[in-house]
């Protein structure tokens, strides 16, 4: 998913999304209606927005794991600029503007408020048919791998034998879905010749593998059109600040893709080991007493920013490589 940073809108059409309808708030009308969470009716409004009104209009949802797919895909299709709004973000706005309260109706009016106002949006680009499969694929195969994990782990505390031979049976179905799974995932990456060359680049790196390659092609295509700060951001490794006065308190790091998260730890470990470049780096902060944690954290957060420049600049990596 591509994203820029947006223009001047003069008219916004926020939907606050539930499983079966929207809430809809439209700036500067300030008019709000309620609508089913349907590809047809999502159309339907935002081609009579279209006929009715003068402007560049912005549609802004928030992610709600996959029920607001109507809204982008008829706003891309209509070439309407929308963004995916952060819940959390939305929510501080909400409280900023004195919100205490919440519903639907609220929420759809802050969430258009939120669009007119806030500054840098990022313009929300649906992804290439590839890159949602490799996505699909590499979400799939993760769910595939701690379910097998679990029901291995299961095995040694079963203590009737039919228990132990459904789990045994289990395993090995999910092994052999595992494996069609990946081998599925290895030839759309293989075949598409953009995603090939970036798992060619990011593999340059060492520590980093076709696991680590995938996982940042499903979970973090952004990456090489980002400042290394937004990058250890998005990830969710930029230290965050927490000083006031005299006080300085730890830096922190905040949640970002839990998903890549895992793997790049994976990666930081193996770098730690293998790669010269990140072994030394990794040193440096043990001789200043840091945890473990604190030091992969470091190198999870170097990886990306790494990584990040490799793919900007299309050259595999001379540093620490």
């Amino acid at each position: 998913m591509m994203q820029l940073s947006t223009p001047r809108f003069n008219r916004v059409i926020a939907f606050e999304v539930a499983k079966q309808s929207l809430v809809v708030h439209a700036l500067p009308e300030d008019r709000q209606r309620r609508i089913a969470n349907t590809a047809g009716a999502v159309r339907k409004l935002l081609r009579t927005a279209i006929e009715s009104g003068d402007g560049q209009i912005l549609v802004v949802c928030e992610a709600t794991g996959g029920y607001e797919k109507h809204v982008l895909a008829e706003a891309c299709a209509l070439g309407l600029a929308c963004h995916r709004a952060h819940g959390a973000r939305v929510r501080h706005f909400a409280k900023f503007m004195g919100a205490a309260a919440k519903t639907d109706a609220i929420d759809g009016r802050m969430l258009a408020l939120y669009g007119q106002n806030a500054q840098n949006l990022r313009l929300y680009r649906p992804p290439a048919i590839e890159q949602k499969a490799v996505r699909a694929l590499k979400s799939r195969r993760d769910e595939l791998l701690q379910m097998m994990i679990g029901e291995t782990n299961r095995i040694e505390h079963a203590d009737h034998a039919s228990v132990r031979a459904s789990l045994r049976t289990h395993v090995r179905i999910l092994k052999l879905q595992l494996a069609r799974i990946e081998r599925e995932l290895a030839q759309i990456i293989d075949e598409t010749p953009r995603l090939a060359e970036q798992a060619r680049l990011m593999q340059s790196v060492k520590g980093v593998g076709s696991e680590t390659a995938a996982a940042i092609i499903a979970y973090f295509p952004e990456l090489g059109s980002l400042s290394k700060g937004q990058a250890a951001r998005l990830a969710g490794l930029a230290p965050i600040a927490r000083d006031s006065g005299k006080a300085s308190a730890p830096r922190h790091i905040e949640p970002g893709r839990a998903a890549l998260r895992r793997t790049l730890y994976m990666a930081a470990v193996a770098a730690i080991r293998f790669n010269p470049g990140l072994r030394a780096f990794a040193a440096k902060l043990k001789a200043k007493g840091k945890p473990f944690k604190l030091i992969a954290a470091a190198v999870m957060r170097k990886l990306v920013v790494i990584l990040n420049a490799v793919l900007a600049s299309g050259e595999p990596t001379r540093q620490y490589a």
